[in-house]
């Protein structure tokens, strides 16, 4: 009933606004044609020209009062020549425009319709011409070509010790893949992506896969060059890292990339802003789905020392998944194994036997229980006051650290020698 209402409202008041127009305009018939020039004419002139200046100087002191809000600190080595590079084009695009504005309206205000005064007439002016196309084509081809170099280099080659890290894009969500110890990202797959696969990594194809580590935050150090390789899942994301001044599409499809060095850590962030709370982050700049609001990810910039100790802590995707790495390494070598009519089931034997061998020798017997969850996996718990603390994180990470001992051991050792332990 309430729109039905609204409607009828609105109708009513177009009709009114009509009915006002067509008296207005019988009004002016029956006074005949209106005399041009005039007071009127005179005042609209002056009103144009205290349009433009309240609005020049509304725009430039709103802009200076306010910078702050929109002029973020920057916190990479590039980002300072992006913003030099911004504010140059800035203050000469707006300065064009105010010197077109000011123009504009004072033409409104000099040139206003006066009894007997005849416009001149003008053919051309190759000499204005010339002028007004040759110093913008100028202007704009030495930003375009500093713009150019800037791009350059940020998509250039990476250094040889620069970090690499992969940055995975879906719907609604940003993973991180480090390197392990090898420095070397392995090889992945879009055809082997599943729910315990996410990344799609050829684990049976490239043992650099081995080492590999995901995190739900990106890390990075200060003061060394990083690489992002960017990819999408699904549909197109956007990194965008605004404080470092990084903004590059994730496609489908399509491995883009792109390098920075940050210059500040989150720990120096946090005291330039005053801000204890202060985190780096990661946003998708690019509308991707209902979601797209939440596609966040914390960024956090550490010292280079502490940026290796939390990469130690980190543990590879085998950890992840054991039983699914334990079956892509048997498939590595299963043609040998074949070959040289090595037992499969004994060689897994061996290496649930040595995982578990390591893992009771590092945590005290009386202290743990250990189950092997489907012969392979397990957990570690401890009662605590009748509750039991199931100890996950170190229980992948011994998985980890015995699957690539074995592994390691098995693909330096000879077929003999490994056909002989197995026996």
């Amino acid at each position: 009933m309430m729109s039905l209402v609204i409607v009828l409202g609105v109708i009513l008041v177009a009709v009114i606004l009509f009915m006002i127009f067509r008296i207005g305009t019988l009004v002016s018939v029956m006074h005949g044609p209106e005399k041009p020039g005039g007071f009127a004419n005179q005042v609209n002139a002056f009103l144009l020209l205290i349009f433009m200046v309240v609005s020049l100087v509304g725009f430039f002191w709103y802009s200076f009062a306010h910078i702050k809000q929109y002029e973020i600190p920057v916190a990479s080595e590039h980002g300072v020549i992006t913003d030099q590079l911004f504010w140059i084009t800035m203050i000469i695009c707006v300065g064009a425009t105010a010197v077109i504005f000011a123009v504009m309206f004072w033409i409104t205000f000099k040139y206003q319709y006066k009894e007997g005064a005849k416009a001149k007439f003008v053919t051309d002016n190759h000499v204005l011409e010339l002028v007004w196309t040759g110093i913008p084509a100028v202007v704009m081809a030495l930003l375009i070509f500093k713009g150019l170099e800037t791009w350059n280099d940020i998509t250039d080659p990476a250094k040889a010790d620069a970090e690499v890290i992969e940055l995975v894009a879906q719907q609604f969500a940003w993973t991180a893949r480090y390197p392990g110890s090898d420095k070397q990202l392995g090889k992945i797959d879009f055809r082997l992506i599943n729910g315990s696969n996410e990344f799609g990594l050829n684990l049976s194809a490239d043992a650099n896969t081995f080492d590999d580590f995901k995190s739900q935050e990106l890390h990075i150090p200060k003061g060394k060059e990083v690489l992002l390789k960017i990819r999408a899942k699904d549909v197109l994301h956007s990194v965008y890292l605004p404080h470092f001044r990084v903004k590059m599409d994730a496609v489908p499809g399509m491995q883009t990339h792109f390098k920075f060095t940050p210059t500040k850590s989150t720990a120096d962030m946090r005291t330039e802003t005053g801000n204890p709370n202060f985190n780096y982050e990661l946003a998708c700049a690019e509308i991707c789905g209902k979601g797209h609001f939440s596609m966040r990810l914390v960024v956090v910039v550490d010292e280079p020392a502490d940026y290796e100790k939390w990469k130690a802590s980190q543990t590879g995707v085998i950890n992840q998944n054991f039983e699914s790495a334990l079956e892509s390494l048997q498939n590595l070598e299963n043609e040998k194994l074949k070959n040289k009519n090595i037992d499969m089931k004994k060689y897994q034997e061996s290496i649930q036997r040595e995982y578990s061998n390591y893992l009771l020798s590092y945590v005290p017997k009386d202290l743990v229980e250990v189950a092997f969850i489907k012969g392979i996996q397990g957990s570690v718990e401890k009662e605590v006051n009748g509750k039991k603390i199931i100890r996950t994180e170190l229980q992948r990470r011994q998985q980890a650290d015995s699957l690539i001992s074995v592994a390691l051991k098995y693909r330096q050792s000879d077929n003999n020698q490994v056909s002989a332990s197995l026996k």
